[in-house]
């Protein structure tokens, strides 16, 4: 982490639970190879006392914006003062920046990360059927951004019903042509399989998809970061699947989060080699 002085700029790290928060371990070696007085900060706040916490925090005077995540994204829509249209369309905001003016900008920037991924990976998405299993904050994100990559046929799959319609409802209206499934889908004849919901994070946890069903040949994501390989990445990789880790998507959104905050820009593989990961 680099030194903190008087005049260090805060970014907050606002989610609960920390313990599977990767970000500080990418951005502060990052800011502490440039010379940047900034710092990311994790700070863990349950659902009752965010919307409370949330607007003292951004009265202090030398805090620059926050990173967002599970389980606050979509609350956070209705705490700021003005939402981008990549935030609008998801149902979910990953970032916010303080202006000049004291005014909060909420952005989203998952699925933009995710789908540069996935590009890194090989898989021609205008060509791909995908089914997305989780239609939260970063499960919407997703889908929207794979909306906006023309993907072929998109499957949203989520127990909460009314969650699930919202979205597709939201990427029908935004892109008409493209084919919105919802309800319980197996995971077989897709080109890509998304886990976007928090399974894999305890050991208890049953797997998201029945790997079984899941083709040798079918891209295998996982949004899940407690550790790089979840125990389903590890039964896909068994199967012969290429697969995405969860901090893949990180390092890709990365720079443009970056560039959001007003801190300039990296590549996803400069970002790589400063960055002091522990799982």
């Amino acid at each position: 982490m680099p030194a903190l002085s008087g005049r260090t700029e805060l970014i907050a790290h606002l989610g609960f639970p920390t313990e599977t928060f990767k970000s500080p371990m990418i951005y502060n070696p990052w800011f502490e190879a440039h010379g940047i007085d900034a710092a990311v900060v994790p700070m863990g706040i349950e659902d009752a006392h965010y919307a409370a916490f949330f607007g003292a925090l951004f009265r202090l005077t030398n805090i620059r914006g926050a990173l967002v995540t599970m389980p606050h994204k979509v609350t956070t829509l209705a705490l700021v003062d003005e939402i981008a249209p990549s935030a609008r369309i998801a149902g979910a905001c990953n970032a916010v920046l303080k202006r000049a003016d004291g005014s909060l900008l909420g952005e989203q920037f998952d699925g933009e990360g995710f789908v540069r991924a996935v590009r890194r990976k090989g898989l021609k998405l205008e060509s791909a059927r995908v089914l997305v299993k989780g239609a939260g904050g970063v499960g919407s994100a997703i889908a929207a951004a794979l909306a906006a990559a023309r993907v072929r046929e998109l499957a949203l799959d989520d127990t909460r019903r009314p969650v699930v319609e919202a979205v597709a409802d939201r990427l029908r209206e935004h892109h008409g042509s493209l084919r919105v499934e919802t309800g319980p889908a197996g995971p077989e004849g897709y080109d890509l399989v998304v886990n976007a919901t928090p399974l894999g994070m305890r050991a208890s946890d049953p797997l998201p998809f029945d790997v079984a069903r899941i083709a040798s040949t079918t891209l295998v994501a996982d949004v899940v970061m407690k550790a790089e390989y979840t125990p389903l990445l590890q039964a896909a990789r068994a199967k012969g699947c290429t697969v995405q880790v969860g901090t893949d998507m990180l390092f890709e959104m990365i720079p443009a989060y970056l560039e959001f905050f007003g801190f300039g820009t990296a590549t996803a593989d400069e970002l790589k080699q400063s960055a002091r990961l522990q799982y």
